[in-house]
């Protein structure tokens, strides 16, 4: 199988599992010794097993839509809305592969805002979406 169909379908299968809250799944895609940024917060996660733990101790009930997968040999980026107790969030996530996996995973996280009256003439929507008019 081509290596980028390989590691497309399991960032797929990575985001649906995270939707289902299937936690075994999610994870599988992490080699035993990788690493999560959270450049926002500052916070590094080291392990599977510790990148597993920090999400399934999360309080809030979250739901994940993709918006789209780009990327290519061993850099792949994930566009997503996550939503935390109905609050939505957009994430870029940027995942370095290696053999086993997931090595390095930086995820950026950005609220939803409103756009400044002085853009308004400037601006289209988003296709599927509305301006949120400030």
């Amino acid at each position: 199988m081509n290596p980028d169909i390989r590691i497309r379908t399991a960032l797929e299968d990575h985001w649906r599992a995270s939707e289902d809250g299937n936690d075994e799944e999610e994870h599988a895609i992490y080699a035993a010794d990788a690493i999560l940024d959270y450049p926002q917060s500052g916070e590094r996660f080291r392990g599977r097993a510790t990148i597993s733990a920090q999400r399934g101790g999360h309080p809030a009930s979250r739901h994940f839509t993709v918006l789209r997968i780009v990327g290519g040999g061993d850099l792949w980026v994930s566009e997503c809305m996550i939503t935390y107790d109905g609050v939505p969030t957009y994430s870029v996530s940027i995942m370095q592969f290696a053999d086993q996996g997931v090595v390095h995973e930086t995820q950026y996280f950005a609220d939803i805002f409103k756009a400044p009256a002085w853009r308004t003439a400037l601006a289209e929507p988003m296709p599927g979406r509305q301006i949120a008019a400030g």
